[in-house]
């Protein structure tokens, strides 16, 4: 067990589960049925785990169920969290990281709960102050980590350089074959732009990037997010999350109404026999559930949170997601990086 990636899977978050959790899981088992390097440790009710487990034919010689039928529920408040949901299925997934050998955990379950649990269990990084929530997001040039999405409403200086750095160490974990470029969110381009906060970030991520964890490119404009020449984007926690709600719904809105576009007449319709594998690059480009799968940073150990609606493929990508996060040994890297904050100092 000790050379094999152990990812904790609390079964009974989100919608529609444990279903679409054990079709991913069996989807995920599919796709690496050639692979021995991981093991799966399964938390909550045993007899509908094992029920969709025998829908699906999987194996089970890769997979320990350990029963809890505590369930968190999505309209819980992380106040009552850790009141309600101690051995929880949720609950126990994280825990399993101090407990019971895992080396990283998953669920689809209520956000704000996990990251409170995450918290109270794991605990931050030495000299972390703000755990960040970092998301993959699609560019023209490939994908970027985009962090803070919504874990830390007000940010400083220290905690948008601490986000850099450990958004740098997930990317080099993710892609390491590419050079992480560091940029920070602003209404402008120009260095005279901007908050105080952002200003003293952007003074101290130009020294930093002498170390050579990253290439500080500057400032970047929400309308260039998505050109993909800035590959890791920093942001507070409120700014990030508008600039995902925006682009979930500008995405929406752009296939909802190029499918109405050529549905409406029968010529728009005979245009499709011309453009079907145009239109379907375009849509597996746009496709939320091939980025599934949001990471707490900062904390003692990795946590991934799956989007609650997503169906069993886009949990299928967030297993595969925390399955590179641990072969890339995310851990190590932010640990790395930190140190050069430290020297700095």
């Amino acid at each position: 067990m000790n050379n094999k990636v152990v990812i904790a899977i609390d079964a009974m978050g989100g919608e529609n589960a444990p279903k679409k959790n054990i079709e991913g899981l069996g989807l995920f088992l599919k796709q690496n049925k050639n692979k021995e390097d991981f093991y799966f440790k399964i938390y909550g009710d045993e007899n509908k785990i094992i029920e969709e487990l025998n829908k699906n034919n999987i194996n089970k010689d890769k997979i320990e169920i350990l029963n809890t039928l505590t369930v968190v529920s999505d309209d819980e408040t992380p106040l009552t969290a850790i009141k309600n949901s101690k051995n929880s299925s949720m609950w126990n997934s994280i825990n399993s990281q101090i407990d019971d050998g895992a080396h990283i955990s998953l669920s689809a379950g209520n956000t704000g709960v996990l990251f409170v649990i995450s918290r109270m269990l794991l605990k931050t990084i030495d000299k972390v102050n703000k755990p960040a929530l970092a998301g993959i997001w699609p560019t023209k040039k490939g994908v970027s980590v985009v962090l803070d999405l919504g874990a830390n409403i007000e940010c400083d200086e220290n905690n948008l350089v601490d986000f850099s750095e450990m958004g740098s160490a997930l990317y080099k974990s993710l892609y390491g074959d590419e050079k992480p470029k560091v940029s920070l969110l602003n209404i402008g381009s120009e260095e005279i732009k901007g908050t105080e906060i952002i200003k003293k970030a952007h003074s101290k991520l130009k020294e930093l990037s002498n170390y050579g964890d990253f290439e500080f490119t500057g400032y970047i404009e929400g309308n260039q997010i998505f050109d993909g020449n800035s590959n890791i984007i920093v942001t507070d926690g409120f700014t990030g999350n508008v600039a995902l709600k925006t682009a979930e719904g500008t995405a929406k809105f752009l296939t909802d109404s190029l499918k109405e576009s050529l549905m409406e007449n029968f010529l728009s319709k005979f245009s499709l026999i011309f453009s079907y594998f145009s239109l379907k690059k375009f849509k597996k480009k746009l496709d939320p559930r091939k980025y599934n799968g949001a990471i707490f940073l900062g904390l003692k150990g990795p946590v991934v949170k799956s989007h609650g609606s997503t169906d069993a493929i886009g949990f299928y990508h967030s297993i595969d997601l925390c399955y590179r996060i641990i072969k890339g040994d995310l851990m190590n890297k932010i640990k790395n990086n930190l140190k050069h904050i430290d020297a700095k100092n």
